[in-house]
């Protein structure tokens, strides 16, 4: 299968800093690519390089054939971005703010009105098109920024936390857009999110960063089959000596400690249970919470990171700052 992006030993060095370490990723043509990572891990900073808004220090990315740091302005051209932050004016109609973006990349005018058109039809806007944007909920606004992305029919879509902040109904829709993209028209897409259903869910490959690094990179249900077991969370004060019990008793693959939970690895969980509840009491460790089940991205996340993925906000540039930057004409 053809890629429609190559990316060897790309490395970014902010002073001390290695933001982006030797890295190497490939995604394929039609592909869904989830990059997930901890604030500060590198992957805002792996999608600047992609998107040509920073210039890596070393190593290359090529997307849809065009070097980034070579041909800068055919690759802008070629892909679309829905920025985590909203970048829409609000004193425009739908309409209005889907016109402005396609002169901004150069759209023809004789093919803008279809084009409005066909993206609008594929996030069902198409009643509020001529409406004021700040009569728009947050739902509506976001597949408007899906719609702005898609206007100049790009390759590669770069979505930014398409769904943060919204509701679960309006997230479900959102992932329904999502899917059709992959589906209909054949688009490449990367995707960052801190929601692991919404990874699971979307993603064909996911790929792990952290520190610099890519640590995991598999289909998501070939990662969680790698935990190779349940997962074991335990709520209780006694923390260290609980785990102590734990080597000694060799119940557990492997432990993580989260937020005062334990969250054990384990291979037979129905079998593991009974013996950690009487190893416990035995040693009188009150244990006030406890669950079993099989392994989620959560799990994959914490086990490879050594943290759960929260939403800690932006680390990168957005909104209309990434447009100037990226001088589009």
């Amino acid at each position: 299968m053809d890629s429609a992006i190559e990316v060897k030993k790309l490395t970014k060095v902010f002073g001390k800093l290695r933001a982006v370490d030797n890295v190497d990723f490939s995604v394929n043509q039609g592909e869904v690519f989830g990059l997930l990572g901890p604030n500060g891990a590198g992957k805002t900073t792996t999608i600047s390089i992609l998107c040509t808004i920073l210039k890596p220090t070393d190593g290359t990315a090529i997307v849809n054939g065009f070097d980034v740091t070579r041909n800068p302005s055919k690759v802008r051209r070629s892909i679309g971005i829905v920025f985590q932050e909203p970048s829409i004016d609000d004193r425009l109609t739908g309409r209005e703010n889907l016109e402005m973006h396609a002169d901004l990349y150069g759209v023809p005018r004789t093919e803008q009105k279809k084009r409005i058109d066909e993206v609008l039809e594929l996030v069902e806007l198409e009643q509020r098109a001529d409406a004021l944007m700040r009569t728009y909920s947050g739902g509506m606004r976001r597949r408007l920024e899906i719609a702005r992305g898609l206007i100049h029919y790009p390759k590669v879509l770069f979505l930014d936390e398409p769904t943060i902040g919204l509701d679960p109904q309006t997230r479900e829709h959102i992932w329904k857009y999502v899917a059709a993209l992959s589906e209909r028209e054949s688009i490449t897409t990367i995707l960052t999110t801190h929601y692991m259903e919404e990874a699971d869910r979307l993603c064909d490959r996911i790929a792990i960063i952290d520190q610099g690094k890519i640590i995991a990179l598999d289909e998501p249900e070939r990662l969680k089959d790698k935990l190779e077991g349940d997962i074991i969370s335990v709520k209780t004060t006694a923390l260290s000596e609980l785990r102590r019990i734990l080597e000694e008793l060799k119940l557990a693959k492997d432990v993580k400690e989260e937020d005062g939970t334990l969250k054990l690895v384990v291979k037979d969980g129905e079998t593991v249970l009974p013996r950690l509840v009487e190893a416990a009491a035995s040693a009188g460790i009150r244990i006030e919470s406890m669950s079993i089940h099989e392994p989620t991205l959560d799990d994959v996340f914490l086990h490879y990171t050594g943290r759960e993925m929260r939403s800690e906000g932006s680390d990168g540039y957005h909104g209309l700052d990434q447009i100037r930057r990226m001088g589009i004409k």
